[in-house]
């Protein structure tokens, strides 16, 4: 197993955490994130049986992804969004939608590594 030092993170690893958002629909999108709602909450069944799923290079990637900045990790969705154009990606993008991605993202540690983010 390679340490999270080792570990590259690329532009497809976090699309594949925030994949779950870009499946709402934009303008319900932009709703969650100026209301700053905890959707990863709803979410912890799902979220815990897809971990089940994972092997632990997964969860390596995951982790890393979980612990950059919350600037960068939207300078990738920026990206993403100019390849793609999926408004979604535009909407987390938005410096406005910083404190629900850093909000979101700490559950989403609490759930994922209970011992490790407390």
């Amino acid at each position: 197993m390679e340490s999270k030092d080792e570990v590259i993170i690329t532009e497809n690893d976090v699309m594949g955490i925030m994949d779950v958002f870009t499946r709402v629909p934009p303008l319900i999108l932009k709703m969650v994130v100026k209301g700053n709602k905890n959707v990863v909450k709803s979410f912890e069944t799902q979220i815990k049986e897809y971990q089940k799923q994972l092997d632990s290079s997964d969860m390596v990637k995951i982790e890393k992804v979980l612990e950059m900045d919350v600037p960068d990790l939207q300078e990738i969705l920026r990206k993403a969004y100019l390849e793609t154009g999926q408004k979604q990606l535009k909407i987390l993008a938005d410096p406005h939608a910083e404190e629900f991605i850093s909000g979101n993202l700490r559950e989403l540690k609490k759930i994922l590594f209970p011992s490790r983010f407390i």
